[in-house]
């Protein structure tokens, strides 16, 4: 437990380079391409982490400023991911979700029950979240265990049934994002997209990144409207004209920036990929491979940067005037691209869109995040995490993920049998994916060519 408590420890841009160079090995990749493919995505996952660092840090004194402006007083404070993952990964199960995930995702691959082999494992922290708040809402051990591997699961049905949309929205060959934060946001796009598509006069309004640009020209640029949209942030925050330029200029650096690491970081993954094709159709004829990795390679797209930017004053605006909420969005504001990422494929890069979901979607988030508080704050003090002058914290990620409210309020309302029925239901449809379907569409195209 200490060794792999330490290899935690090391955090995402130093445990990927490793298993990226480990995973190009055992696909046949040379060393020294290997080493370098290794060393360039962790070098664009570091450059990924600093460019959102510098958002984080230019719109959370922007947030408190608003808050200080406004005269806003909620109850929760939501401490942030890198908090989140902290406590998930310092309880008694927290660090097992490692091991537990990579056992599940080879059993599952080699049965053929699933297609994504998922490499982001540091991620696996988002099921240890899960874990661990329902071992404190049981004191089951092995319910936590339990809500582990089904959360894992669940997970890798969401990357299977995402990965076309985000091959052909996003370009990602066989890259897929088995991600707890990304990935359940992808199921609530799918039925609003369908209500958009029938909404007469709307669903013909265009409003992607390129036909935004081609009708305001400069100002349509994503960089240009990162600074546009960090000023309007300065302004409702009550910045002086300083403190405004300055933060105008920070946050279009992020819409400049970002989509360079990502490029970054995929020069690292195109030989994995590549290798991982040739590797599957070798010795699984007929079946593909998809990478399992951090949705922080989407996040970069100017659809997503620009709709997450306009979301944080209006998430701002949800916890005031949503009644019966009582968190306070501060440190996950940085995080919100994240949230909305496999929403934007869904929506086709429709900002105007991608902004009404993400508001649905987040409005709901906070009443989740307001209920699974104090959980959340008995989970950190179990692993004795600092919680500063706060009585009570919570998170947009991932305590405002509906994935963790269905985790924690079946077990409180039907005990332990309520994982078990979702296991079997994602099984079933893991079955029916990978075993039913295909053999009936061989049939139909066999009487087809008959």
């Amino acid at each position: 437990m200490d060794v792999l408590q330490w290899f935690v420890d090391l955090g995402a841009s130093v445990m990927l380079p490793i298993i990226i160079f480990v995973f190009a090995l055992v696909l046949g990749t040379k060393v020294s391409k290997a080493f370098r493919a290794g060393l360039t995505v962790g070098i664009g996952f570091i450059g990924i982490n600093l460019v959102i660092g510098l958002l984080g840090d230019s719109l959370g004194p922007a947030a408190q400023a608003m808050v200080d402006n406004f005269g806003l007083e909620l109850s929760v404070i939501d401490v942030g991911w890198p908090a989140a993952a902290a406590i998930s990964y310092g309880t008694a199960l927290g660090s097992l979700a490692i091991p537990i995930g990579i056992a599940a995702n080879i059993v599952l691959l080699t049965f053929g029950l699933i297609r994504t082999l998922n490499v982001d494992v540091w991620n696996y922290w988002h099921a240890a979240f899960t874990g661990s708040l329902v071992f404190a809402l049981t004191g089951s051990f092995a319910m936590g265990i339990g809500t582990i591997i089904v959360h894992l699961m669940l997970l890798f049905l969401l990357a299977d049934l995402i990965q076309k949309d985000i091959q052909k929205f996003y370009g990602f060959k066989n890259i897929t994002f088995p991600h707890g934060t990304s990935a359940p946001s992808y199921l609530v796009a799918k039925p609003l997209n369908y209500v958009f598509d029938r909404i007469p006069k709307f669903n013909k309004l265009e409003a992607n990144q390129e036909s935004i640009q081609k009708r305001l020209g400069v100002f349509g640029d994503s960089t240009v409207m990162g600074v546009i949209i960090g000023a309007i942030i300065g302004i409702l925050a009550g910045y002086d004209i300083k403190a405004i330029l300055n933060l105008a200029v920070q946050t279009g650096a992020v819409m400049l920036l970002l989509p360079r690491m990502v490029a970054l970081l995929m020069e690292g993954l195109a030989p994995i990929s590549e290798a991982a094709g040739t590797f599957v159709k070798k010795r699984f004829p007929g079946r593909d491979l998809y990478i399992g990795m951090d949705s922080a390679l989407a996040v970069g797209h100017p659809g997503v940067l620009s709709a997450s930017l306009l979301l944080v004053p209006i998430t701002l605006f949800l916890a005031v005037v949503l009644p019966g909420n009582k968190v306070l969005p501060f440190t996950d504001l940085a995080t919100i691209p994240f949230i909305v990422a496999l929403m934007v494929p869904v929506f086709r890069g429709n900002i105007l869109r991608t902004i009404i979901g993400g508001s649905f979607y987040i409005g709901v988030g906070l009443y989740i995040a307001t209920w699974v508080a104090p959980l959340v704050t008995s989970t950190a003090a179990s692993a004795s995490f600092d919680m500063g002058n706060n009585s009570s914290i919570s998170a947009l990620v991932d305590g405002a993920v509906w994935t963790t409210f269905i985790f924690v309020w079946l077990p409180k309302m039907f005990n332990w049998y309520s994982i078990g029925l979702i296991g079997i239901l994602v099984l079933g449809i893991m079955i029916y994916m990978n075993k039913v379907k295909p053999k009936k569409e061989m049939v139909k195209s066999e009487e087809e060519a008959v």
